[in-house]
């Protein structure tokens, strides 16, 4: 989707074939190319949280990849420790709409702070990526990093 950096490059690739092969072994359909897509799009997705003050959520399908990584615990936490200093937890659960308002606003919200980042978003994995796209969303249109007008 247009230029910037490729998000599978944050995990090194044994540990990025390790979540394919766990993706893969819960999920056979998965063609391996879209698999090492979706473990780019969940470690750009992780590197927004961090680097977020807001909540963000992922996908279902990016929730997923993070669900196979997790399930690796030494691999995620030895990943987590190296990118970030901590461990990045999950944290299931209802987000009270009218504090953070719902998961679709913090899924567009998870976009928009993956693409500030400068990272590739490949738009498959996020049915959102329309919302930055309209004149109602969050974004107003005027600052969203799809419309290509800041």
């Amino acid at each position: 989707m247009g230029l910037g950096v490729d998000p599978r490059n944050l995990i090194h690739p044994e540990v990025r074939g390790l979540i394919v092969t766990t993706m893969r072994a819960q999920r056979p359909e998965v063609a391996e190319e879209r698999a090492e897509l979706g473990v780019g799009q969940m470690a750009a997705f992780l590197t927004a949280c961090v680097k977020s003050d807001r909540p963000l959520s992922p996908s279902p399908e990016v929730d997923d990849y993070w669900h196979a990584f997790v399930l690796n615990t030494e691999a995620y936490m030895t990943w987590c420790t190296e990118m970030f200093g901590k461990m990045v937890h999950h944290k299931p659960g209802y987000l009270d709409p009218e504090e953070h308002g719902g998961g679709k606003v913090l899924r567009a919200r998870a976009i928009d702070a993956i693409a500030e980042l400068g990272f590739l978003l490949e738009p498959d994995f996020w049915p959102e990526i329309e919302l930055a796209q309209c004149s109602q969303c969050h974004a107003n249109c005027s600052d969203s990093p799809f419309t290509g007008r800041k």
